[in-house]
Formats: C-alpha cells, sequence, structure tokens
C-alpha cells in the first residue's frame, strides 16, 4: 500500500497500515530537515519512505490512501487512476476500518465546521456520551476511529470534514450530516464552485440523515439532492416550522426531534447560552443540537453543552475594551464569506482587514457591510482591492493603509490607526476576509499580533 503525503494525515494512517501487517511505502515530495525526521520514525516502526518527487506509486501498490490537500491531477494520484489503482483518503480508511456500531456526525461547509463539531462534542458529553470531536480540530480521524492499545474507543465522533476529504471518500455513511454553508473558496482545488460545493454534498450519503441551513441555498439544494427516503431537518434563525429548529424570540427551539412537530415544540436553550451570540454562531449552534437531537440527545444537555463551550481561539473572540471601543478577534475569518457574518454581528466597525484574497470577489461583502463601516485599516498583499471596493461601495468611510510587510509591526501600526478613529461604542474588528500567509505563519499567529497589540494599547 503507498501512502500518499507526510504531513498530518499521513503517518498515522502508515502506523495504522503496518499494525495490520500491510507492506507501506510513504511518498512525499519534500525532502526538508522536518520530512527527513518523519521519516526516520516511520522507517523504524517498519515503513518503507521515498522522499521528493514520485511519478507514480511504487511497484505493487494496490492502494493508495492519499492527504487532503494532494490534487487529484498530481502525477502520483494521476498515474494511480490510470493503472487502476484505488485512490482514497484518510477518512474513506477510518470509515472501512471502524467499529461497526460505531455512530459518526458529521459536520462540513466553508465555515463554522470546527465550531460546530465542538458544540457537538460538549453537548454529547453533557448527555453522558462517550464522544469526542476529530478531524481538523486536532485529533486525526484514523485515531480516534480505532480502539486504543488498551481497546477503548469512542462510542460517537463528531467529524469534522473538508471538502478535500470529503472527494476521496466513496463509502462514507455518516448517522447524520449537515452542510452548515457553501461559498467560494478551494476553487483552484475542485475546479470551480459546483464541483467544490458537490464536494461538500457527498456528506449526505445513502441512508443519512440531512440536517440543511435553509437560510444557504447550497446547503438546502445539496440536502434536497441526498437521500430522499432519509429524514431532511432545517435549521435557520427563523421561527422553526415542523421538522425545523429555529429561534422564537430569545429561545433555540426544536420542532423536529419531537413526538408531534405540527402542534409542539421543545426549548433548548436561549440565547444567551451561545458564547458569542453572533448570528452564524447562533446557526452553528442550531445544527449542532440537530445532530445532537438525532441521536436522542436531551435538550437539557443540549443547553449544558452550550453553556459549557468554550469557543476555539481567533473565532470572533472579545479581546479588550480601550478607550470605550470593544476589540475583537476573527482572525480566522480568512475569506469573504466569514467576514460577512462577522460584520453582521456588530453595528459600528472599525474594520481591520487583508491579506491573501486567493482570488476571492469581495465586492457583495463591502457593499453588504458598508452602513456598519466606521473606518477601515487594509494591510496586507491583496489590501488595494478591499481599498478599491470601499471607494466604490463606502465611499464616505476613512480608510488608512499600512504598506508595512512585517507582520507584527503592521499588525500593531494597524491597532493604532484603528484606536485612532475608533469612537466610545464601536467595535474595533479583525476579520480580515482573507488568507494570512503573506504576512503570517498562519491566522492563529495573526490573532496573536492583533492581541498583543490591543493589549499593548491598552497598558
Amino acid at each position: 500500500m503507498c501512502v500518499a503525503g507526510i504531513g498530518v494525515s499521513g503517518p498515522p494512517v502508515a502506523r495504522v497500515l503496518l499494525a495490520r501487517g500491510a507492506q507501506v511505502t510513504v511518498v512525499d515530495g519534500r525532502d526538508d530537515a522536518a520530512a527527513r525526521r518523519v521519516a526516520e520514525e516511520l522507517r523504524s516502526e517498519g515503513a518503507r519512505v521515498e522522499l521528493g518527487a514520485a511519478d507514480g506509486p511504487p511497484p505493487g501498490t494496490d492502494l493508495v490512501v492519499t492527504s487532503p490537500g494532494w490534487r487529484p491531477d498530481s502525477p502520483l494520484l494521476a498515474a494511480a487512476a490510470a493503472a487502476g489503482i484505488e485512490v482514497i483518503g484518510d477518512v474513506e480508511l477510518a470509515w472501512r476500518l471502524k467499529p461497526a456500531d460505531q455512530v459518526w456526525l458529521a459536520v462540513t461547509g466553508t465555515n463554522g465546521k470546527t465550531t460546530t463539531v465542538r458544540m457537538l462534542e460538549a453537548m454529547l458529553r453533557a448527555d453522558g456520551r462517550d464522544a469526542v470531536a476529530v478531524g481538523n480540530v486536532g485529533t486525526p480521524v484514523i485515531e480516534a476511529a480505532l480502539p486504543d492499545e488498551s481497546g477503548n474507543r469512542a462510542d460517537i465522533l463528531a467529524v469534522e470534514l473538508s471538502s478535500f476529504q470529503l472527494h476521496w471518500s466513496s463509502s462514507l455513511r455518516p448517522h447524520a450530516a449537515t452542510v452548515l454553508n457553501v461559498a467560494p473558496d478551494h476553487l483552484d482545488w475542485h475546479g470551480g464552485l459546483e464541483p467544490y460545493a458537490q464536494a461538500k454534498g457527498r456528506v449526505f450519503a445513502p441512508g443519512t440523515l440531512r440536517v440543511a441551513n435553509t437560510a444557504d441555498e447550497w446547503s438546502l439544494r445539496l440536502a434536497r439532492a441526498g437521500d430522499t427516503d432519509a429524514p431532511l431537518v432545517g435549521f435557520s434563525l427563523d421561527t422553526p416550522r415542523p421538522g425545523e429548529l429555529g429561534v422564537v424570540e430569545n429561545l433555540l427551539v426544536d420542532r423536529a426531534f419531537v413526538d408531534d412537530p405540527r402542534h409542539s415544540a421543545e426549548e433548548l436553550a436561549t440565547l444567551a447560552d451561545v458564547v458569542p451570540a453572533a448570528p452564524h454562531n447562533v446557526a452553528n449552534a442550531l445544527a449542532a443540537a440537530a445532530l445532537a437531537r438525532s441521536v436522542g440527545v436531551a435538550p437539557a444537555s443540549v443547553r449544558a453543552g452550550l453553556a459549557g463551550f468554550a469557543p476555539e481561539p481567533h473565532r470572533i473572540a472579545y479581546v479588550a475594551a480601550v478607550g470605550g471601543a470593544d476589540y475583537v478577534d476573527d482572525s480566522k475569518a480568512t475569506n469573504p464569506h466569514a467576514a460577512a457574518a462577522s460584520l453582521a454581528a456588530y453595528a459600528s466597525i472599525v474594520w481591520v482587514a487583508g491579506g491573501l484574497l486567493k482570488g476571492a470577489d469581495v465586492e457583495d461583502l463591502v457593499r453588504t457591510a458598508a452602513p456598519r463601516l466606521r473606518a477601515a485599516v487594509l494591510l496586507g498583499r491583496d489590501r488595494a482591492r478591499l481599498r478599491e471596493a470601499l471607494a466604490a461601495h463606502a465611499p464616505d468611510v476613512p480608510v488608512t493603509d499600512i504598506a508595512d510587510t512585517d507582520g507584527h509591526t503592521a499588525m500593531a501600526a494597524a491597532v493604532e490607526a484603528a484606536a485612532a478613529m475608533a469612537r466610545e461604542g464601536d467595535t474595533v474588528l479583525l476579520a480580515p476576509a482573507a488568507a494570512s500567509m503573506d504576512m503570517f505563519d498562519d491566522y492563529n499567529v495573526r490573532g496573536d499580533a492583533f492581541g498583543d497589540a490591543v493589549r499593548k494599547l491598552g497598558g
């Protein structure tokens, strides 16, 4: 067997296959110090490792397990497909090897996946279930799905799935699944919005209970294209109809998983239980609640899970109040769709934005946000495109341009500029709408730089 990739998912996959007696060759195009270190560890455990460019799978390969980020047109994977060798991903392998009675609840979408699976994990645990959140939240799926050395394993997995992982999955059949939303992202990998969305839609497999965001056109479309014999449950911020979860005044309400959906409803939580109670985060909570309720989690456990949930860092996270203005870090808003959700949560905003837009269109984002903007501070490689959109759709909004390309000094300058324009009651919001790699290692480092600058500003 061949394992493509020596990054996050490759080594755990190789170890699982080695433990089952397979002959494993691990390949990776990198040949740096970090790759060589991992290679030596895997060789000591019985794997063959080939670093450097690989034009095809090693002779005798009968299965290729690829890391999610490898494109289908990469030479090795294309050669494997041409030779009739099956190519799957780490999630598909985990599904094939997992215990038969293990339940998977799957979450995908452009934005909100990590928050939703963490909320779902908290609700399940509050209900006394042996559950764990897996995927891009830290624990590889292949490790959580299988028994550990003592024979222990989780009964329920809250699985975060990317479009890449779903592309490489064929037999995956979660108990219930949701597509939170779909917006342009990773289009270069998938070849366009339609194939990207269709990859997300693969989560609605035969027999899978479908949980759809009725306010998102793609989510609803993909759910309706799933198994029509499986239940379809909607969620939105509106008053729920029978078969839906929604919001009534300040309550999160279930009219799907009740005995008589037409004439009864179940209170699950209050808006105050959702932290932060931004609209998109309430939608995440409703999606998590629908998945939890699909396996019989009690309403009280939904509320207890939300009450005990701690958001991941850099996701619309309050930093401090300085000079009467609140400073909020949403560095994880790495695309326009995520930034739009963050901007919609506040009434008067000094917006800190910019970075690598990766070809994303920002016109609609700026047009929609314009009434909420007091000022904007732009930094990063593609800041000119944001500046042009602001000039077109928010010409009266003052804009400060930070030309410094050093990440930390640029962010410090951006925070100082934002503070100079902020008034009492404003929110200074880092919602970049762009990736961070032009100036920072990742969005975590960018968010930390923002927080450090704010704390320094406030003494």
